[in-house]
């Protein structure tokens, strides 16, 4: 990357502080643009869910990780949960969407909690592994909640075959003017198939491990037996492991750090595959040569950026994210590493210019809250529109969560320094409810503004970006109006 007219700035900047100059180009097509990223992780698609309570789950990971991106499960998870969102990531098909599936004696008001979770809209009613019928909300509307699915369910469903070519199942649903089609292995359901989802499919290719299965990370804290954490990890077979604290560039995690790196050396040497390692969060090219050195592959870059953390209003302490990614990312490129750029994304063009200052891939958190994917429950607010609830890892929610088992004096001490908003609602863009929605709008805009660098991967975006300065003003006038003046 280079700035416009070499005028390199004398301070640090924010993603509103910078534009990006287009410049010739023989990248005539969005299509012609390959977002795989080369840290390690498999991803062929540069983001990362970031592993918040509120926002990484099973659904989140296997849905995203369909679509080439990485979800990373929070460090506060017990250990069997883990265990059982990444068996169920990876039985997921890598295709074929995981349908919501209830009995037919499953209650209308238990039906309508569960369809939410996905975007597709509806519960596929299944006896034996045989589809029955689907319920959507609307078979729900006015309905006594204590009565059963098999009494409202529409019978008269199209279903489809596996093994189809995903334009034989677009055709299928669109000649019927439906949306979804649960797919049929045999006469068992194996999932289920939308027109946006077999569409998706020829532009996506899916994320997955040397197995051909979908893939997912976790995250490890740097206290306790990190060895002894790191190690069951590795074994419930994740792809990443992220060596997470909001201070990185301590003693502690470079104490922290070998351990894990010995967990992982001796997963290495049983099965024959080297998972990276990523540990952060830092903001400056000193803290991402102490990490590498002490074995980091991938170091997570970002203090205070997030939406959900008040650790620059409340310590002072931080750096603007585009200046802290450009130079981390130059120094992570000299000794064969790679950044993470992680928070302070609010739209496509800020994944786009993270890319351009050299981050191998976006860590993305609050953005992917307001979606029918997080694991929180969905809301309706006064005003009538649907919500999830969101919270900062710092804050007295989460701090409470991650010290449930400490003894009341010392979890009360712990509970009265907290750094981050314990609730806030993420409201579902009705547009883009579904977090591949909001994928597509961050793929089309990343993927166009590669074609303006003329680059077709992300190391040649990163070294033929062309960035200047703006001012506020200049930053509001790129913004569209949505009403007139």
């Amino acid at each position: 990357m280079e700035f416009l007219n070499g005028l390199a700035p004398a301070h640090d900047l924010t993603y509103n502080d910078v534009f990006m100059v287009p410049r010739r180009s023989d990248v005539t097509s969005r299509f012609d643009v390959d977002l795989s990223t080369s840290d390690g992780t498999g991803a062929t698609l540069p983001i990362v869910v970031a592993n918040m309570t509120a926002i990484s789950g099973r659904r989140m990971a296997e849905t995203v990780a369909r679509r080439g991106g990485i979800a990373i499960i929070p460090q506060d998870i017990p250990l069997d949960v883990v265990a059982s969102t990444v068996r169920r990531v990876k039985a997921a098909h890598t295709l074929y969407d995981t349908p919501v599936t209830v009995p037919p004696s499953t209650t209308i008001g238990e039906a309508l909690s569960l369809i939410p979770k996905r975007a597709h809209g509806a519960a596929v009613v299944v006896e034996d592994g045989k589809p029955l019928g689907v319920v959507t909300e609307r078979d729900g509307a006015e309905v006594d909640r204590f009565a059963q699915v098999h009494e409202v369910m529409s019978t008269d469903v199209l279903t489809v075959d596996s093994g189809l070519e995903p334009r034989d199942y677009f055709d299928a649903l669109a000649t019927r003017h439906l949306d979804y089609a649960p797919v049929l292995d045999g006469g068992t359901l194996a999932g289920i198939v939308t027109r946006k989802g077999a569409l998706r499919s020829t532009i996506y290719a899916p994320a997955v491990d040397p197995s051909g299965q979908l893939v997912v990370g976790a995250a490890v804290g740097i206290n306790g037996d990190v060895r002894g954490k790191s190690a069951e990890l590795l074994e419930l077979g994740i792809d990443v492991l992220v060596v997470d604290t909001a201070h990185g560039h301590q003693v502690k995690m470079l104490d922290a750090l070998p351990a894990v790196v010995a967990a992982r050396d001796a997963h290495t040497e049983r099965t024959g595959r080297r998972i990276p390692i990523a540990a952060g969060n830092v903001v400056s090219a000193d803290g991402v040569t102490d990490l590498v050195d002490a074995g980091a592959d991938i170091v997570k870059v970002g203090v205070g950026p997030g939406a959900m953390c008040t650790t620059r209003m409340m310590t002072g302490v931080g750096r603007p994210q585009f200046s802290a990614v450009l130079e981390c990312a130059e120094r992570a490129r000299s000794l064969g590493a790679h950044v993470w750029a992680d928070g302070g994304v609010r739209y496509p063009r800020d994944v786009a210019l993270a890319l351009a200052a050299g981050a191998a891939s976006v860590m993305i958190g609050s953005w992917f809250a307001g979606t029918h994917e997080s694991p929180g429950d969905l809301k309706i607010g006064s005003d009538g529109r649907a919500y999830k609830e969101s919270f900062g890892m710092a804050s007295s929610r989460a701090v409470a969560n991650r010290t449930r088992d400490a003894a009341g004096f010392e979890k009360a001490r712990m509970a009265l320094f907290e750094e981050g908003i314990s609730t806030s609602r993420m409201v579902l863009d009705p547009e883009r409810p579904g977090v591949e929605d909001l994928i597509d709008g961050i793929t089309a805009g990343v993927r166009s503004s590669f074609t303006y660098a003329g680059a077709r991967s992300l190391a040649e975006f990163a070294e033929r970006a062309v960035v200047g300065l703006q001012s506020s003003a200049g930053y509001d006038e790129g913004r569209p109006l949505h009403t007139s003046w």
